[in-house]
């Protein structure tokens, strides 16, 4: 069987808010998935498919088509794990974390399951053939051209991300299985809009621009033609940058629920979602969850006001009320101006908190002014920029070779 190459994730050249909420996702798959919007040729299929590479291994139960976490596997309804896999002799494996692609022509069987007409002839009896929301289970799927799938797959994923669960009721079969998944969907806004419910879906948005840096472009046109000459000579000549790429979001995932997010963080995300009227609590939940995981990518002890900002322009994009007329950019400095107003409010209280504490307590007041010292107000830098420059700092390599340019 050939091998599929993929092009390399860290020789995607510039797209950094693309970048960062891949590995947002990454390191915590509860986020709720992104969603890359753009024009054609921007790069959202190979960003998306170079996250696969990524990915760390996870433990399931050998041979499970669900992907069963052996400390808590999935037994169905005849006691057994994962349709007939004897739970005596299952034994646990580490494989890749899955990587499912559902293509557009996909049917509502494919996707979900449905019965095994050869179990049936064989047996005559009835058994549920997997699909694949049962392989993403503990994975990722990705979805291209998400704005153009049928309405009934579409209500599907939105049934299955709200559960973690795929119920299938048809055929005399009736049947449910987790189906717990990082979704990544790519689309280009010209041939049309996404339901407004998937939108929400959706934890990180990201909007891709044409590159304008000329340099860049040369960049992008070298390196593209560099991997379709010799796609293994290009990844073997990328892979070190992967693989601490790799070990970075390991390290941050491991690191997860140790990060503490402080209350006047908390205030904030939920201040955010307010001014901006963002609908319902899905918004102040992901940039919290956000937050916290960019600070594990930067190896922080808690969150502050640099993860916020970064969280704000990736999760509330999708979710503010706007004007059709209204560019990504105006909807992105509508974010940053009302961000900046507040994250400013919050450092002149830290700031007057520190001025009010008695000289009998040198402690706390050393506490108070480094947690003001910590929560200047960002620039204006783009999203991604921040926690990028931290990993490529640990990960760049001086290089000659023309193709890194």
């Amino acid at each position: 069987m050939t091998q599929r190459w993929v092009f390399p994730f860290s020789a995607i050249v510039e797209q950094d808010a693309l970048k960062a909420a891949l590995l947002l996702n990454a390191v915590d798959p509860l986020l709720g998935g992104v969603l890359i919007r753009g024009q054609k040729g921007t790069g959202k299929s190979t960003a998306a498919r170079a996250l696969g590479r990524l990915l760390p291994e996870i433990e399931v139960v050998e041979g499970c088509p669900f992907n069963s976490d052996p400390g808590a596997p999935f037994v169905d309804e005849s006691g057994l794990l994962a349709l007939g896999v004897n739970q005596e002799t299952a034994k646990p494996a580490r494989r890749s974390m899955p990587f499912v692609e559902l293509p557009l022509n996909a049917t509502e069987d494919r996707l979900a399951g449905t019965l095994h007409w050869e179990k049936v002839l064989q047996t005559g009896r009835r058994q549920f053939e997997p699909g694949l929301l049962a392989s993403a289970n503990r994975g990722v799927l990705y979805v291209d051209e998400v704005n153009l799938l049928d309405d009934h797959l579409v209500d599907l994923l939105l049934d299955s991300a709200a559960s973690g669960l795929n119920v299938v009721e048809r055929e005399g079969v009736s049947f449910a299985h987790p189906a717990r998944f990082l979704l990544i969907g790519t689309m280009n806004p010209e041939e049309g809009e996404l339901r407004p419910q998937f939108l929400d879906r959706f934890g990180l948005c990201v909007t891709l621009d044409r590159i304008t840096n000329l340099a860049s472009r040369e960049a992008i046109v070298r390196r593209r033609l560099a991997f379709d000459s010799d796609p293994e000579s290009f990844a073997r000549e990328w892979a070190d940058e992967d693989r601490a790429v790799a070990a970075q979001i390991d390290l941050a995932r491991s690191a997860l629920e140790q990060v503490e997010v402080p209350d006047s963080i908390l205030a904030l995300a939920a201040r955010l979602g307010h001014e901006l009227n963002a609908a319902g609590h899905r918004a102040d939940l992901t940039m919290i969850k956000a937050a916290r995981a960019h600070a594990a990518l930067m190896e922080k002890p808690r969150a502050d006001l640099e993860d916020v900002a970064t969280a704000a322009r990736l999760a509330l994009p999708h979710r503010v009320p706007a004007s059709p007329l209204d560019s990504p950019e105006q909807i992105q400095q509508s974010i940053d101006r009302v961000f900046r107003r507040l994250a400013g409010e919050e450092t002149e209280l830290a700031s007057e908190a520190v001025d009010d504490i008695p000289d009998a307590v040198p402690d706390a007041e050393e506490d108070l002014d480094e947690m003001a010292l910590g929560m200047q107000v960002p620039g204006s830098a783009a999203a991604g920029s921040v926690v990028l420059s931290f990993i490529k700092k640990k990960t760049a390599k001086p290089s000659l070779n023309p193709t890194r340019a």
